[in-house]
């Protein structure tokens, strides 16, 4: 049996029926996190220029382009609304997965999962089993695969977007194997490209691919089922001999699912995790401190070398390249207290207090726990404070966001383009994901009246 074989089959056992809870609540978590996230992004040029290359408007199809009033193909949505689900930088994040779990697999699988008409179940259980395809793989070439350049959430993301439409879909362990194969070939996403509109595209690109995949293979396109452990395949290109793990990809399968443990970490902050370390420094620095931009003589940054290597840059000059820019936030959280959406809108990053301090700051590599981040100002007055934080991606199952601060991330986000009645009615059906009917309640509850202003005007 080869690598595509197996998992297909692992992938086609995991049922709605063996899931315990509380993966099923962890689901409902993010699922709901990355549409709300999703919405907020939908007014975003990063979604709304490929849409409009696309002409959606002018392809009627059964999927729903969030925060619109009109549906279109399957494959144009899922690309869509995959790119607006990462368009700010605020979908969850998995350490398994060294990216973004859940972007490459929510948008797809509504897409798809309207288009055949799925239960709320059956699109929970396309979830679940798309997570653990993803980070099963990820744990396999990690954290080689990450370092040499590859940006997880797509060229890993790939495998559960695949994973979640092949479920959907029903197709069988030989078609899923061959969705797979035709998978690795799709698989790309390199992180020159972070800081830029290409970052949430490749999202967007992987949720299409892992659909397209699936809809050939069920018509009868052929793959090589060698495709990943091949000498000219997967394993050997995107990583090279010496620096993955087959057995680590197949063993424990599921027991207990990625997504229970070490689990999804839902987002505080909208811009990259690999900054939120610093940023957890900084805040209580805020609140110790209270600075003004005149009373601070110097900050000195210290995350891992792994987050600094594309965090590193002490003049931001665009909104998504302050998103990665740990200089911009850290001063952010210094002075506000907070980092929120706004601090990335309307040119934010060129606010002359922020351009007045980030001269002052310099930021460091250590090697050290890679979760942990350390934030030291020197004020005018000749006084040092240091703040050190070890956050993993936000909060995760050990120290999780209470239901209260993740509606309020929910509600803040979605308002963005729908009313706060519908916001409200929209999560609650998400909370009661898997008692609908079908996922159209979901969509229906997304959807702008024909003649509303619309997000891509």
């Amino acid at each position: 049996m080869t690598i595509a074989q197996d998992l297909a089959a692992r992938i086609n056992a995991l049922t709605y029926e063996n899931f315990p809870s509380e993966a099923v609540h962890w689901a409902k978590i993010a699922i709901a996190d990355t549409i709300g996230v999703a919405l907020a992004g939908a007014v975003e040029d990063t979604a709304k220029i490929p849409e409009r290359v696309l002409g959606a408007g002018n392809m009627p199809g059964s999927s729903l382009v969030w925060g619109r009033s009109y549906r279109t193909r399957a494959l144009d949505a899922a690309l869509i609304n995959g790119t607006a689900s990462h368009a700010f930088d605020f979908d969850d994040c998995s350490n398994t997965l060294g990216g973004h779990p859940s972007a490459p697999i929510v948008p797809v699988a509504l897409a798809i999962g309207e288009e055949v008409g799925a239960t709320g179940q059956e699109y929970v259980e396309a979830y679940i089993a798309g997570f653990e395809a993803e980070t099963r793989v990820a744990r396999g070439v990690h954290m080689h695969h990450y370092t040499k350049g590859w940006h997880p959430t797509a060229t890993l993301g790939i495998f559960g977007a695949i994973a979640a439409c092949g479920k959907l879909l029903k197709l069988n362990d030989d078609q899923l194997a061959t969705a797979l194969a035709i998978g690795v070939s799709e698989a790309a996403g390199v992180k020159a490209n972070f800081g830029t509109m290409t970052k949430p595209l490749h999202v967007g690109l992987t949720a299409r691919n892992g659909l397209f995949a699936c809809l050939m293979a069920k018509e009868g396109f052929t793959a090589s089922m060698e495709a990943f452990e091949h000498k000219q395949g997967y394993l050997e290109v995107f990583n090279g001999a010496g620096t993955y793990d087959v057995a680590k990809m197949l063993d424990g399968w599921g027991e207990p699912l990625d997504l229970i443990e070490p689990g999804v970490m839902i987002k505080q902050y909208p811009c990259c995790g690999s900054t939120h370390m610093a940023i957890d420094a900084a805040v209580p620095l805020h609140a110790k401190l209270s600075p003004s931009v005149e009373d601070i003589e110097k900050i000195e940054i210290e995350t891992h070398e792994q987050r600094l290597e594309h965090t590193n840059r002490p003049d931001p000059l665009g909104e998504l390249a302050a998103k990665f820019s740990v200089q911009y936030v850290v001063c952010r959280a210094l002075i506000d207290g907070k980092v929120v959406l706004e601090n990335f809108e309307n040119e934010a990053y060129m606010d002359p207090g922020m351009r007045s301090l980030l001269p002052k700051v310099t930021a460091a590599s250590h090697t050290d726990d890679p979760y942990t981040g350390i934030v030291t100002v020197t004020l005018k007055d000749g006084s040092t404070h240091t703040e050190q934080a070890r956050t993993p991606f936000g909060r995760g199952p050990e120290n999780p966001m209470s239901a209260d601060e993740l509606k309020a991330k929910f509600i803040d986000c979605a308002t963005r383009v729908l009313p706060s009645d519908a916001a409200e009615r929209l999560h609650a059906a998400l909370w009661d994901i898997e008692n609908l009917k079908s996922v159209g309640e979901i969509t229906t509850a997304m959807e702008l009246p024909p003649g509303a202003a619309q997000a891509a005007e």
